[in-house]
C-alpha cells in the first residue's frame, strides 16, 4: 500500500518570530518513504533541522514579519496490515526495564500518575498484567471518554480528562497512558497521519492524530483510545512523555495559526 500525507499550514506573525517544527515523519519510517518528504515555506526560509532528546526530527527557524505557510508532502510505503495485537506480551518487573524507558513510568506535563495511582488500581488492579491490562485500560477510556473537537482545550490533563469525561484524540491517549504507567506499564505519546483507510470517511477536516505506546515483552506496541480498534495507514512523526514533548509548531511571540488542512490517503493504482 502506498499513502501520500501532506500538510499546508499557515500562520500570521506581526513581526520576525523564532520557531520550532516537528513536521517530519518520524525516522523509524525513513525506508518507506517512497520520495524525497518534502517540507517547504512561503516565503521561502532557511531551516535548519536537528533530532530531539526523543530522535524526533524538528526544525529550527525565523518566521519573517507578516507570517509563514509551511507546505509538505511524502509517498509512503505501508503494509496495509492493522496494528498489531499481541495477547502475549508480557509486562516486566520495574527493576528489569531498560533504563531508557523508566522516564515513561514517570508524571509529566499532563500525565500526572500522583493523582490518578489510586483510580487506576481500584479500576485495573485486579487485571492480568501486560497485553491484557493495557488492552482493559484503553477500553475502559474509549467508553470513559465522550470525544468532540468543541471539548479540546491546550491545557487539559489526563486528570481533567477523567474527570470531565471529554475530550479529543491526545485527551484519550493522555488517560489511557498515564493509567498505564500507574499501573507500571511504560507508555509514551505519539502523534502522526491517520487518514480513514479501511473505515468509513469521516466528514470532519482531516487532522493530525494522538495516539500511544506501550512498552511490554522488550519493545513497544500501539494502542489507541480513541478508536479502541486496530487501524491501517499509521504513519509516526513524533513521539514523547506526552503531547508537550511533541508540539507540531513552537512559537517564542505572538503567532495566529489561519490556515490547517492535512491529507492522508491511500493511494490507489490502476491495473
Amino acid at each position: 500500500m502506498k499513502i501520500k500525507v501532506g500538510f499546508d499550514i499557515a500562520y500570521a506573525a506581526a513581526q520576525p518570530t523564532p520557531m520550532v517544527i516537528m513536521l517530519s515523519i518520524h525516522p523509524s519510517r525513513a525506508a518507506d518513504i517512497l520520495e524525497t518528504e518534502i517540507i517547504a515555506t512561503e516565503p521561502d526560509v532557511p531551516i535548519h533541522f536537528y533530532r530531539d532528546s526523543f530522535d524526533n526530527i524538528c526544525g529550527r527557524l525565523i518566521a519573517p514579519a507578516g507570517g509563514v505557510t509551511f507546505k509538505g508532502s511524502a509517498l509512503v510505503r505501508d503494509t496495509g496490515l492493522p496494528d498489531a495485537v499481541v495477547p502475549s506480551a508480557h509486562q516486566a518487573p520495574i527493576e528489569q526495564l531498560p533504563d531508557d524507558v523508566l522516564l515513561y513510568l514517570m508524571p509529566s506535563r499532563y500525565c500526572e500518575t500522583d493523582k490518578l495511582t489510586d483510580v487506576a488500581w481500584s479500576l485495573f488492579g485486579n487485571t492480568q498484567p501486560g497485553w491484557a491490562r493495557a488492552a482493559a485500560i484503553t477500553t475502559f477510556v474509549h467508553n470513559h471518554v465522550t470525544f468532540g473537537y468543541q471539548y479540546a482545550h491546550a491545557m487539559k490533563s489526563a486528570h481533567d480528562v477523567y474527570e470531565q469525561g471529554t475530550g479529543v484524540c491526545r485527551d484519550f491517549a493522555h488517560l489511557a497512558l498515564t493509567f498505564c504507567r500507574c499501573m507500571g506499564i511504560p507508555a509514551r505519546y505519539c502523534t502522526g497521519y491517520m487518514g480513514d483507510i479501511g473505515v468509513p470517511a469521516d466528514p470532519a477536516p482531516m487532522d493530525f492524530s494522538g495516539w500511544f505506546e506501550v512498552y511490554l515483552s522488550g519493545q513497544w506496541h500501539t494502542l489507541d483510545a480513541r478508536h479502541d480498534t486496530p487501524r491501517i495507514g499509521r504513519i509516526l512523526m513524533a513521539t514523547g512523555r506526552d503531547a508537550a514533548d511533541v508540539a507540531l509548531t513552537t512559537s517564542f511571540g505572538r503567532m495566529d495559526l489561519v490556515k490547517f488542512h492535512i491529507i492522508s490517503d491511500e493511494v490507489v493504482e490502476r491495473a
